[in-house]
């Protein structure tokens, strides 16, 4: 799965779809990049942002709010879960270099760099691959 979204709803989306399918023992590779980089620096989950409805930031505290009151994890905690699930998580080595992203800037979760290749090399021996 390529990671290039940074809003908060399009990350959920892929990691509820990583960790469901990690959970049936499929093997999954998140390929984050651009935006969807960003995203998984160091306390970035826990500031991101809605694609829609964002309304000044109000939109995403408002939908984090649901969240808590429906049970449902916030994002940082579907990342972690989806490294116990044993999801394959790659930082792209090219947009690392034209953000400024260091490797001691990712979560820990985000511990493997790697470039197209290291996602093509995933993609070919996938029966889905999914662009968020």
């Amino acid at each position: 799965m390529i990671l290039h979204s940074g809003d908060m709803d399009k990350a959920m989306a892929a990691f509820i779809v990583a960790n469901g399918a990690a959970a049936k023992g499929m093997d999954v590779t998140i390929f984050a990049t651009f935006w969807g980089l960003r995203l998984v620096r160091k306390g970035k989950p826990a500031k991101a942002r809605l694609s829609r409805m964002n309304m000044g930031g109000m939109g995403a505290m408002m939908i984090r709010r649901m969240m808590r009151k429906g049970n449902v994890a916030p994002l940082e905690e579907l990342i972690r879960d989806a490294s116990e699930l044993g999801v394959r998580m790659v930082a792209c080595e090219m947009t690392m270099g034209l953000m400024g992203v260091k490797k001691e800037d990712l979560m820990p979760e985000f511990s493997e760099i790697g470039g197209v290749g290291t996602y093509l090399d995933a993609a070919r021996e996938g029966n889905i691959n999914l662009f968020v």
